[in-house]
């Protein structure tokens, strides 16, 4: 069964990156640009690399923002 564009879900078809992660069935692009980047403890499953001294997450292999059931809690730790 797939999901309805709504204001908790959106599925753009048409980008040229859709999907970026394959592996997904509904994909929410809501959160294309991970709003929970900049948190040291996301709940999603980043990696790090270290690049000139600096560690960098990496989110590539993460599909927690994308996943629809996982609004509430993106939208949750926005608020806090």
């Amino acid at each position: 069964m797939s999901m309805e564009n709504s204001y908790r879900f959106f599925e753009n078809r048409d980008c040229k990156y859709f999907p970026c992660h394959k592996e997904l069935g509904d994909f929410n692009c809501l959160f294309c640009y991970c709003p929970l980047y900049l948190r040291e403890n996301c709940p999603g499953n980043p990696s790090y690399i270290e690049k000139d001294g600096r560690k960098i997450k990496v989110c590539t292999n993460c599909t927690f923002p994308h996943q629809p059931k996982n609004y509430d809690v993106v939208i949750q730790m926005l608020k806090e």
